[in-house]
């Protein structure tokens, strides 16, 4: 991995975690579904008066040639309508970038694949197509969709020829003004653009023309080119080099790939380290065990919770039996004391349903919940674990299901040992195959014998940081 892709990858995750980022998607976020590039779009217009997209790329003048020579749009709105109401699946890089935490989205495409990716992910799109849209507010939105070239279920408005790009600021002026707002206060990733895309060139432009010298710092993605010669690598590369200057001039840093197919892999680590941040933390203890009482339990539960939200994380607790509650009284004491008392922000409370009052069966939705609970978790750790049925004392199978789904999701295991019962079945089975588990390589000791909070939160810390 490049150090330009490592620092981008810090600097994004850093803008998500703390509300900052913003997408901006051109048209190659939407090929891999199967939807048409620009060129593909154009290309029958190109060809029916005479010209090729081989040998022209100023996409724009061509659609204005071809209703000039129609006298109206009208074929065109109907290809629009063919091209994007098609059916499609969403490709990866679009569910990675609408299950993250962002909340805008800015797109020049005509297609609704944003949109149904934030509806897969159980969140709430607040879609804004026309000026009037921009007037109103969609209650309990996660996320706002801006789509400033229109949409393919209003054919006739959508901006693809000339005349609509010199009418943009009179018919739809109000997004130029919101971008600015966006530029100015947000981190962007510019995704789905060619370096020759005239769509790219016209929106640099409105930004250069909008903020003058007050630009941010925005990133975008390109392949490297490569020619049919070594001539011709050599004359492209120098382009290109220059064109990444130029996009300097936007506050833009471009990101070089060898193929675009590294693009899904370089988000999954975005998405992984976004994640790191939020913490799961697994428990129960209903009796006295390994050397542990209940009172010495809840006090360790207390300040480990304390720690890690002093520390920014955000923990996720499904209020485990016995020590459910002093995670929660740790959390709220550092929240209310010292993050002004922005609960949500540091702590997320998913209390097990105890009694069935639905067809579903409690076993198939204590499952569905913990998956649910573990989604956005990168990091689980297990303390404790035990529970009473009948006489008897046994480890908590909870835990052991939390332990499956963690793995599955690719979380960071951290059993802590020292507390006995489950966390210490787990912390063996983990043991037995750390290769799996290089970032554990230097606290097994500490997690064996450590009964100090203060400890393991440390070891939480730099596990998260690896």
């Amino acid at each position: 991995m490049s150090n330009a892709i490592e620092e981008f990858i810090q600097s994004y995750s850093k803008a998500i975690i703390e509300g900052y980022a913003a997408v901006f998607a051109g048209a190659g976020l939407s090929v891999p579904s199967g939807y048409v590039s620009w060129k593909q779009l154009v290309n029958p217009f190109a060809q029916s008066i005479g010209l090729s997209t081989e040998k022209e790329n100023d996409y724009l003048a061509i659609t204005q040639y071809y209703c000039n020579s129609r006298g109206n749009r009208s074929r065109i709105n109907e290809e629009i309508l063919n091209a994007f109401t098609k059916n499609v699946s969403e490709n990866e890089n679009i569910k990675i970038l609408t299950r993250l935490p962002i909340s805008t989205y800015w797109t020049t495409n005509y297609d609704h694949l944003i949109e149904e990716g934030i509806h897969a992910n159980n969140r709430r799109a607040d879609i804004k197509i026309t000026q009037d849209n921009l007037a109103t507010n969609l209650y309990d939105r996660d996320a706002i969709v801006y789509k400033m070239h229109g949409d393919v279920s209003f054919p006739s408005q959508t901006v693809l020829i000339k005349d609509d790009y010199e009418t943009f600021n009179f018919k739809r002026g109000l997004f130029t003004t919101a971008l600015k707002g966006d530029l100015i206060s947000k981190t962007f990733l510019f995704i789905g653009f060619s370096f020759e895309d005239p769509n790219l060139s016209s929106i640099l432009g409105r930004i250069k023309a909008l903020l003058g010298e007050n630009v941010r710092e925005h990133y975008c993605f390109f392949k490297k080119v490569t020619g049919s010669s070594e001539e011709d690598t050599a004359y492209m590369r120098a382009k290109q080099d220059l064109i990444i200057q130029d996009l300097g001039r936007y506050g833009i840093r471009s990101i070089m790939l060898d193929s675009y197919d590294e693009i899904t892999k370089i988000l999954r680590e975005v998405e992984r380290r976004c994640y790191l941040n939020n913490v799961f933390l697994s428990g129960s203890m209903s009796v006295d065990e390994d050397g542990w009482n209940i009172k010495d339990a809840e006090k360790f539960a207390h300040y480990l919770s304390r720690h890690l939200v002093a520390k920014d994380y955000k923990i996720t607790s499904g209020f485990g039996l016995g020590i459910g509650g002093a995670v929660i009284n740790g959390a709220l004491d550092e929240i209310m004391q010292n993050k002004y008392q922005h609960v949500d922000e540091h702590l997320r409370l998913r209390p097990f349903p105890q009694v069935q009052s639905g067809e579903a069966p409690l076993p198939a939705l204590w499952t569905a919940y913990r998956k649910d609970m573990l989604r956005e978790c990168g990091v689980a750790i297990f303390i404790f674990g035990n529970k009473v049925i009948g006489d008897k004392t046994v480890l908590a199978n909870g835990m052991m299901e939390e332990f499956a789904i963690a793995k599955e999701y690719g979380a960071r295991i951290i059993p802590v040992a020292s507390t006995g019962c489950t966390a210490l079945k787990i912390y063996e089975e983990v043991f037995s195959h750390k290769e799996e588990y290089p970032y554990l390589s230097k606290y097994w000791d500490q997690l064996k014998t450590s009964k100090d909070p203060q400890v393991i939160a440390n070891i939480i810390i730099d596990v998260s940081k690896i």
